[in-house]
């Protein structure tokens, strides 16, 4: 089952959830733990202003069904995140299993994010007024590096990259999932680790002084990447050739290729084959199909394929799922 939600549904669940929080009186900042919506699943998110207007969010959360959140353009502040479980995929790109999420200041384009069930989210979100950048990282005439100018647009469109995540940014957010602190220590020592999680996401972009980026696809373009995804979809069982998608959109293999790795964080042949295994998983938990039918609805001819590329994303079995075992990925 899939559970589609409007951005303004999605907070207002979580808002009712913030209504029956727990706060922390002893915190020398203001702290909100909230449970998960009960609709949704289970887990929390608590909530902590380190710095004044900055919030740090750590989440860990796992979810009864599938989770659209359909959101449309607005305003949006800057934020940074890192995912240590788990993964959100929208019609940027995908945050999780090897990519950090870095989503400037300004007007946020309408965006689709996708969340599977059974899947444990956890990791921390950085919430930071853009004006904080001069004074975190500021240049040599005292406002904000130029490097990290477009980052803090107010009435233009946002700026998203996917930087690839790094050990050292995963240790840091543990450090901060597992602060030993408690009262003005641990306000300090979370200061310190947001500022320096930031530093490591950023560096890329620092250390070139934010002249290389990457020549963003043309809208003509993004539009039909999004259709060679959907034909995906569409044709589990049977998908086309590389070579036969690229030319059913109209473009060459090789943008089909970057604008795979663009927006959706993998490449052509590793989104199929997620795909694939949400179907199968989707089927094998339905109980109806036998594990050789499974497969063959999703494109596998032979099982014990099936059977290794399956425990490689949910580290079970494909008959395991059947019998009702959760993944343990």
């Amino acid at each position: 089952m899939t559970i589609t939600l409007t951005g303004k549904e999605w907070d207002e669940l979580w808002d009712e959830a913030i209504q029956n929080s727990k706060y922390n009186p002893a915190s020398e900042s203001v702290e909100i733990l909230c449970e998960a919506p009960k609709r949704l699943g289970k887990g929390y998110r608590h909530h902590i202003e380190v710095y004044p207007e900055l919030w740090l969010t750590i989440l860990d959360c796992e979810y009864h069904d599938d989770i659209l959140i359909k959101v449309p353009v607005e305003e949006h502040t800057l934020h940074l995140d890192v995912l240590l479980l788990g993964k959100i995929i929208d019609n940027h790109g995908q945050t999780g299993e090897g990519y950090t999420l870095i989503c400037g200041g300004g007007i946020k384009k309408k965006t689709i994010s996708e969340m599977k069930r059974f899947q444990r989210i956890m990791g921390v979100s950085v919430f930071v007024p853009h004006e904080l950048l001069a004074t975190f990282f500021p240049g040599k005439d005292g406002g904000m590096l130029p490097a990290l100018r477009y980052l803090a647009h107010v009435s233009d469109w946002q700026t998203v990259l996917f930087p690839k995540t790094t050990p050292a940014i995963q240790g840091v957010a543990q450090q901060i999932i597992n602060c030993p602190f408690q009262g003005v220590t641990k306000k300090m020592y979370l200061q310190g680790k947001i500022l320096e999680l930031m530093a490591l996401q950023l560096a890329p972009i620092l250390e070139d002084g934010g002249k290389k980026q990457t020549p963003r696809l043309k809208p003509d373009t993004v539009a039909r990447i999004h259709r060679a995804k959907e034909i995906l979809q569409l044709r589990l069982e049977n998908s086309p050739s590389l070579l036969e998608l690229a030319e059913i959109v109209g473009v060459s293999e090789r943008t089909l290729r970057r604008g795979f790795r663009e927006l959706f964080g993998t490449t052509v042949l590793g989104y199929l084959t997620q795909r694939r295994m949400e179907q199968a998983e989707k089927l094998l938990r339905e109980g109806n199909r036998s594990v050789a039918e499974v497969a063959n609805i999703v494109g596998y001819s032979h099982l014990s394929l099936f059977a290794g590329v399956f425990k490689r994303q949910y580290g079970i079995c494909p008959r395991e799922c059947l019998m009702g075992k959760k993944s343990v990925l």
